[in-house]
């Protein structure tokens, strides 16, 4: 599979989507893994789970086992979860130590990396502790996220997220807690469901509900380096599940960030939910759905949060039906690549952009 051999057209008016094979090809993958994945900020936690000096959690980021932990200084970091003796966990699953300890052999380490013991390993030359710390990942946070990224020349999450963070500096997001978490597994490939989620263009017969709640006509998207933002006003019914703005009862607005290549964020007035897209094979997808609420013991949270649920549980059922129905028929004869509406889908063809110009790098 030669990715290079597509010539992405950054006229919107004229140009073609991305090819079927991008998305039915098994040996594309691979490619996105290495190119796209591995070269972007991945969001691993909340820093909920890193609240005191000592605490850990162990993720994984395309299949590489990783470590973050909060220091006794207050430092966060972020590592391998690889000894660099024989390969051995140095943690598993989270909590709060005072050191990371191989379940192998025995090398401690410090929060912040170091190497601190190896037992029995009396009469070994040529061996410098100070060398053989923890394999550094880069991290990052914002808000109360916490993103890794295992490309050491990859641009800053600062400049990833560009204007996002002033945009939303009114929003009370650092003081959010994480609430809930579900998850969905799909029958197509990851990028089926990230071009869905980038056009407003199917909400009028896909998702009814929706559109009852959202004001169609002024729903707009807005692309930029390396993500693009989609808004509409949230019409003020009765039987909305999004709350008019708590502060000075005005109608509320609905702000969806997409930030490439596989995370959404879904602002509201009051609660935030994020979407993180993670490819299980070339025709399987795991959609994580987590939710952040201010006053996580307000009275009224769990009733607010359950009507939202419910009403993105649908929303989330219709997008499973349509991608799962479109990757079947991505792979029929027929088809070949489609064309954009100008209107409504320059955040498909932004995101395709993106994509060539990830996968074509250092290709001819």
């Amino acid at each position: 599979m030669d990715p290079g051999a597509f010539r992405f057209n950054p006229d919107l008016a004229e140009a073609t989507t991305i090819p079927a094979r991008w998305y039915t090809d098994p040996a594309m993958l691979p490619l996105e893994c290495e190119r796209v994945f591995g070269r972007t900020w991945q969001l691993v936690g909340h820093l909920g789970q890193l609240a005191q000096p000592g605490d850990f959690f162990t993720c994984e980021v395309l299949d590489e086992p990783i470590v973050v932990t909060r220091a006794s200084d207050g430092g966060m970091h972020a590592f391998y979860n690889v000894c660099r003796h024989r390969a051995g966990a140095v943690a598993h699953g989270s909590g709060n130590r005072r050191a990371l300890q191989c379940s192998y052999h025995g090398w401690t380490y410090g929060l912040d990396g170091r190497l601190l013991t190896t037992p029995e390993f009396d009469g070994v030359r040529c061996f410098e502790r100070a060398a053989h710390g923890l394999t550094p990942v880069r991290v990052a946070s914002w808000g109360p996220f916490i993103f890794v990224n295992l490309d050491p020349a990859a641009p800053s999450l600062e400049h990833v997220l560009g204007a996002i963070p002033a945009e939303t500096s009114h929003l009370p997001l650092a003081r959010m807690e994480f609430y809930k978490r579900v998850d969905y597994e799909i029958a197509c490939n990851w990028k089926v469901y990230v071009d869905n989620y980038l056009e407003g263009y199917h909400i009028p017969l896909a998702h009814p509900g929706l559109y009852k709640a959202i004001d169609y006509r002024q729903y707009r998207v807005e692309t930029f380096n390396q993500y693009s933002k989609q808004h509409a006003p949230i019409r003020a019914t009765t039987d909305s599940p999004y709350r008019s703005d708590p502060d000075d009862g005005a109608g509320a607005m609905a702000l969806y960030y997409w930030l490439f290549p596989n995370l959404m964020l879904n602002i509201y007035p009051d609660n935030l939910q994020i979407n993180i897209i993670v490819p299980l094979g070339p025709d399987r997808t795991l959609t994580i759905f987590e939710w952040y609420v201010l006053d996580s013991d307000r009275s009224d949270t769990e009733r607010d949060i359950h009507a939202s649920f419910k009403f993105s549980d649908v929303i989330q059922h219709e997008d499973i039906e349509i991608c799962e129905a479109v990757y079947a028929r991505l792979r029929s004869r027929s088809y070949h690549t489609g064309r954009y509406s100008v209107t409504r889908e320059n955040g498909v063809h932004h995101f395709h952009g993106l994509l060539c110009d990830y996968l074509q790098r250092g290709t001819t």
